[in-house]
């Protein structure tokens, strides 16, 4: 009898050690979903998957995005903070749609309202995918616009012509990491402080790459660091940004810049305030475009000393500078 009492034992306790454990294995369905465009996942929207996300969630949601061209508008919503969107492959799996300036037609902010991706909600990652504004060169078409704090972007193509890339909002501090950014003018413009790290920015065309809008008295705006700037073999004469408005922040460091690069560097906008106000700057950047001793007279050429001041952890602040540390060995 007491043999028989051991053996129940045991197998009572084994079998409450095997369902604690798979209780630990398997996600919790609240915080893990997946779309898929032929019904093998639980949606086959992305939208559909953000909109049935709990909001203001104490655990990250990671919607998985499988391969497909995904034909729709995205919002990330101010009460879905936290979610990671992470895609099948950087190539394969494409969000997709051709919103611009004329075909909204609301009159003339209508450039925001152009996104195919549109972030509100604080926390988001983007992983693995490509964005894209199909609309081709007809005026502003925004591909992914940044409307939050403490976004991560990383490995994705964000592909569009003109005002490709907007990331915006007084003192929202955001990460770019291995990224490819395509388009023609200003494509990449807002006010927020954006890091960028081992990004390529691809130019159409003559135009601008930068137009940062950084408000008075904000420390950093857009800082380009180990990045390569290229271009389309018709775009010989680039400049590396223009001031949107007067007090304009932008600085390359360690950047491998490409012969369509303009001896001068750096365009006023037709602003002679902005060249006392705005802030251009570099340091060691290498290859053709990059000519240090022919840059416009009012931007800079940092020190050694002043290069430092431009790190992660300064320009985003501690807490998030160590949260993205995770996406340090990610894989390209």
């Amino acid at each position: 009898m007491d043999i028989f009492k051991n053996i129940l034992s045991s197998c009572i306790l084994f079998f409450a050690l095997w369902s604690s454990v798979a209780a630990q294995e398997k996600p919790k369905d609240s915080f893990y979903k997946t779309v898929a465009q032929d019904g093998t996942g639980d949606y086959t929207s992305i939208q559909d998957a953000v909109n049935n996300s709990k909001a203001f969630p104490y655990e990250r949601i990671t919607i998985f995005v499988k391969n497909g061209v995904y034909h729709e508008k995205v919002k990330i919503h101010e009460w879905n903070p936290n979610i990671s969107l992470v895609g099948e492959s950087k190539e394969k799996t494409v969000i997709t749609f051709d919103d611009y300036f004329k075909k909204i037609n609301t009159g003339p902010n209508s450039t925001f309202y152009t996104s195919t991706i549109l972030v509100e909600g604080d926390g988001f990652i983007a992983q693995n995918l490509t964005v894209e504004n199909a609309a081709g060169e007809v005026g502003q078409a925004i591909a992914l616009s940044i409307h939050a704090n403490e976004v991560a972007i990383i490995n994705c193509n964000i592909l569009g012509n003109q005002d490709t890339l907007y990331a915006s909002g007084n003192g929202f501090k955001n990460y770019l990491k291995d990224c490819f950014i395509q388009g023609t003018t200003d494509f990449i413009f807002g006010s927020a402080t954006v890091f960028f790290e081992g990004c390529t920015l691809h130019s159409l065309r003559d135009s601008y790459i930068t137009a940062a809008s950084t408000p008075k008295g904000v420390n950093h705006g857009f800082v380009f660091n180990n990045c390569r700037l290229t271009a389309e073999k018709n775009a010989t004469q680039v400049y590396l940004g223009r001031p949107w408005r007067f007090y304009a922040k932008t600085v390359f460091i360690n950047c491998e810049m490409g012969s369509d690069i303009k001896p001068e560097g750096w365009h006023n906008w037709s602003k002679p305030e902005a060249e006392k106000e705005s802030f251009y700057a570099e340091y060691n950047c290498s290859g053709a475009g990059y000519q240090p001793k022919a840059r416009v007279g009012w931007s800079h050429q940092l020190k050694a000393s002043q290069a430092k001041k431009y790190t992660r952890e300064n320009c985003l602040g501690q807490p998030f500078a160590t949260f993205v540390k995770q996406f340090d060995l990610s894989v390209k």
